[in-house]
């Protein structure tokens, strides 16, 4: 569609929507996009699930570059969602804005059913009137539940979710199939696998594991420690959503976005603990509900798409992760708060 690597060409920018623009993947999939020249419009209701100064000061880099627009919407808003798309054209929408966490799932289930399918709903709409724009949506590794097959395929059955924010995401995908099928919007599924790294989300295990080591703190570890997870460095993430940017639109795909390898979780508190130079106190916890024991990415179907994608080494990501957590913990609290209004 526009060639690797040129999202820009004289006066014809390529301009992009992307969704959850201040959230992890959202904040380094604009970064990404906006170095390859492309025009960002960020979308993100910056709610407060998790510390919304974290999201703030997302925000407030990304609105230090000329090619970034951003609006405060919520998706889930139909009246918002239909004035966006009115007002706006767009070559193609990356869609990442979704009510996150599986364990949250169970016992916020009407947020999950709100953001995830009716705000996911809002955005087929919107596409569906922007004449066929290629639409990019993270799903997730969660949509494979239990299985036991691995590694994990585009081709498996997804039909045994086990945790309601697995239900929505597998929903995402059907619904995307309906109205590529239905109005031939290209719809292209992102199933991402274990994401870490910098300006990471303070509910995930990495932020939450490294957080109690700095502090002294137990760290809660379920399962005993026995499972494997399939860890993904967040710059490698926007790397490919951007080569998929930059391919078009390939009719109705699922992608999954991981490492290819998975790693003992014990391996990734003892590069954590090297990292800190600390020692964790730990917990050790039975599996929690929504909890799968392993997950392992197949990625073939991804690299014959877009070619060899870079691999992180996890030593590095950690030490990289690290970094940022001690540069963020040494900023004052009040740091990029904003009036909510």
């Amino acid at each position: 569609m526009y060639g690797a690597g040129e999202l820009v060409g004289g006066e014809d920018r390529v301009k992009l929507l992307v969704t959850g623009a201040a959230g992890f993947l959202g904040f380094h999939v604009c970064a990404r996009l906006m170095e390859d020249g492309a025009q960002v419009t960020g979308v993100d209701n910056l709610n407060s699930y998790y510390d919304p100064r974290l999201k703030y000061a997302r925000l407030e880099l990304l609105e230090r570059r000329r090619n970034f627009d951003f609006h405060r919407i919520d998706l889930a808003d139909r009246c918002a969602a239909q004035t966006l798309f009115r007002s706006e054209k767009f070559d193609a929408i990356v869609h990442l804005a979704a009510q996150a966490g599986v364990r949250h799932s169970i016992g916020h289930p009407h947020a999950f059913v709100r953001s995830n399918v009716q705000g996911f709903l809002n955005v087929l709409e919107g596409a569906r009137r922007l004449r066929k724009p290629h639409l990019i949506y993270a799903s997730s590794s969660s949509v494979y539940g239990a299985n036991n097959k691995v590694p994990f395929s585009t081709e498996d059955r997804c039909d045994k979710p086990i945790s309601l924010y697995a239900a929505t995401k597998r929903a995402n995908e059907l619904m995307a199939y309906s109205y590529a099928h239905l109005f031939g919007i290209p719809a292209t599924g992102l199933r991402f696998f274990t994401v870490y790294g910098p300006w990471g989300r303070p509910d995930m295990a990495p932020y939450r594991f490294a957080d109690a080591i700095e502090q002294g703190r137990r760290v809660e570890i379920y399962n005993y420690g026995r499972m494997l997870r399939d860890f993904t460095y967040v710059a490698d993430v926007a790397e490919c959503v951007t080569r998929l940017v930059e391919r078009g639109p390939c009719g109705f795909r699922l992608f999954n976005i991981g490492g290819g390898a998975p790693v003992p979780l014990m391996q990734f508190v003892h590069l954590l603990e090297a990292a800190l130079g600390k020692r964790a106190r730990r917990r050790f916890l039975p599996m929690q509900p929504g909890d799968v024991l392993s997950t392992h990415a197949d990625v073939k179907d991804l690299e014959a798409w877009i070619g060899n994608r870079s691999s992180t080494p996890l030593e590095t990501g950690v030490d990289r992760f690290v970094s940022w957590c001690r540069e963020w913990w040494r900023k004052p609290q009040s740091i990029a708060c904003r009036a909510a209004s």
